[in-house]
Parts: C-alpha cells; sequence; structure tokens
C-alpha cells in the first residue's frame, strides 16, 4: 500500500466524500494503490472501482475531460483505458471534482518484460489512438501543458536549464524548434510515461491518466521511446508508428524538455541522465 496524507487527500477524507455522495459504496474499503502519480491521487474502492482526486487545481479540467471523452475513445483502442463510473461533486472540505472508474488489474511496466514485443504493443494503441476522429475533440493548449503544441511553449525554460546544467545540446533543441505538425490534428495521450502504462501477464494491458490528452501533433507520445525503451525495442517502435524525421526531431525536444527539467531538480537521476544521453545519440546519429 502506498503512502497516505499526500496534498491534503486521505483514505478518511475519501471515504467521507464517498459515504456523503454514493452511500451505496459507503461500506466499501478504501485504500490508497501502491503507485501513485503527481496530478492526482488515486484509492482502491472495494474491488472493482478506484477513486481519482486532482491535487491541485491546475488539473482539475482533466476530470471533466476524461469523463467527456475516455467513453468515446474506448471502444475503438486495442487496449483497456479507465472507465468513469461516476463523477464526485465538489465539497467545502475538497473544493474540485473527482471521480470513480472501473478498476483495472495489472502494475506499471518494468524494464524486464519482452521490450520488443512491448514496443510493438504500444505503438499498435498510439496509432489507433491518432487515427480516431479528432474533429471535435479538445485543443492543445495550456490545459494540456501544451503537449500537442509547439515545445517552444518551454523554449526559455530549456534554454535556462541547459545553462544551469552546463550541457551541449548539439543544435539539438534548434532542430526541435525548427517544424511544426503541418497533418491533420490528431488525438495525443500527453504522457506515454511508465506510470501511466500497465501491464498483465508481461504484456502491455492498460493505458491510464488521459489528463493531458487532446488533439494536436502527436511528437509528445514518442518520448518513451528514450526514456524506456533500449535501442532494439526503440527502433521497433519508431518502425511501427511510421512518422516522419521532423515529428521524431520534436519528440526529442520534449524528452530533451523534461529530462533536463528533471536534472535540474535532482542533478543525481539516472533516468534523467540516461535520458539525455539516448536522446543526444540519436541526434547525432541522424546529423551524421
Amino acid at each position: 500500500m502506498g503512502p497516505d496524507g499526500r496534498a491534503g487527500i486521505d483514505a478518511a477524507l475519501v471515504r467521507r466524500l464517498v459515504a456523503a455522495q454514493f452511500p451505496r459504496w459507503r461500506d466499501l474499503p478504501v485504500e490508497p494503490v501502491e503507485a501513485d502519480g503527481h496530478d492526482n491521487r488515486t484509492y482502491r474502492l472495494g474491488p472493482d472501482l478506484a477513486v481519482r482526486l486532482p491535487t491541485a487545481d491546475g488539473y482539475v479540467p482533466a476530470v471533466a475531460k476524461e469523463d467527456r471523452w475516455l467513453p468515446v475513445l474506448a471502444p475503438h483502442l486495442p487496449l483497456a483505458v479507465p472507465e468513469p463510473v461516476a463523477l464526485g461533486e465538489p465539497t467545502a472540505e475538497f473544493p474540485r471534482p473527482w471521480s470513480v472508474r472501473r478498476w483495472i488489474d495489472g502494475v506499471p511496466v518494468t524494464e524486464d518484460l519482452d521490450q520488443e514485443q512491448f514496443a510493438l504493443d504500444l505503438a499498435g494503441f498510439l496509432t489507433a489512438l491518432w487515427s480516431l476522429d479528432a474533429s471535435d475533440g479538445p485543443g492543445a493548449g495550456v490545459a494540456t501543458f501544451h503537449r500537442g503544441a509547439s515545445v517552444a511553449a518551454y523554449d526559455e525554460a530549456t534554454r535556462s536549464y541547459l545553462a544551469e546544467l552546463g550541457l551541449d545540446d548539439q543544435g539539438l533543441w534548434d532542430d526541435a524548434l525548427a517544424s511544426a505538425w503541418d497533418s491533420p490534428a490528431v488525438w495525443f495521450h500527453g504522457d506515454v510515461a511508465v506510470g501511466n502504462l500497465l501491464q498483465r501477464d508481461d504484456r502491455l494491458a492498460a493505458v491510464i491518466d488521459f489528463g493531458t490528452s487532446g488533439v494536436g501533433d502527436p511528437a509528445c507520445d514518442l518520448v518513451i521511446a528514450w526514456t524506456f525503451l533500449e535501442d532494439r525495442a526503440r527502433e521497433a517502435f519508431r518502425s511501427a508508428v511510421a512518422l516522419d524525421e521532423a515529428t521524431w526531431a520534436r519528440a526529442r525536444g520534449w524528452a530533451f524538455w523534461k529530462a533536463l527539467l528533471g536534472l535540474v531538480h535532482d542533478p543525481a537521476s539516472y533516468v534523467d541522465r540516461r535520458t539525455v544521453a539516448r536522446v543526444l545519440e540519436d541526434h547525432l546519429a541522424i546529423r551524421r
């Protein structure tokens, strides 16, 4: 069981909210999940449900967005995604909306699974997502923390991180800024990270947390190529998603910015240092 009480949210609060708004579930046990996220706190509610509560006001718009769009997307996707069951109302004690979802069995993916099979499974999910009708979907921008829009939103920050860390990006960042998605906007997930990908029986089984999803440029969905995948799996992923080199250049920018941000906060972060090295290596290989 994970730690309780972060962001002023604990199991006791969840029990009170559930009892007041959904009394049919008031006697079900409430427990924090083993692997919890940053933007939301998640609690298991009995054997079949989960309660998800945003940790700050900036994450509130995602609650209604997921409630509206996940049921639309789910039937067309090859892997499980969260299924909204009920929408909780803000209260004096917890002044933000919150949600009840169907519980999905699985654990966050680990590096000891078959990476090439994982890469193909993930590519199949993403290409299915990108192919869905996006005509009425939510646009990219501030509400998606600029995922799906231009990575230029983080230009000033990235250049300051490079200066602070004393790193030479070898022109990677300028290459990331040099193009834009010029095809019709597509659905994107926005946070394809290990904590949002669940495995079961050694295979990718579910994709969760669509809080930064929207309609725009899919480049942001490729960062896992460097944050998680090894060389052969990365090449399998690249081949399977079949996107052009300009999109991969923008994707390197997304991965680079996030890893630099991580290193500024924790210069000893192994994962972020590895990501920076992998992205720079790929960038230089393309430039040769």
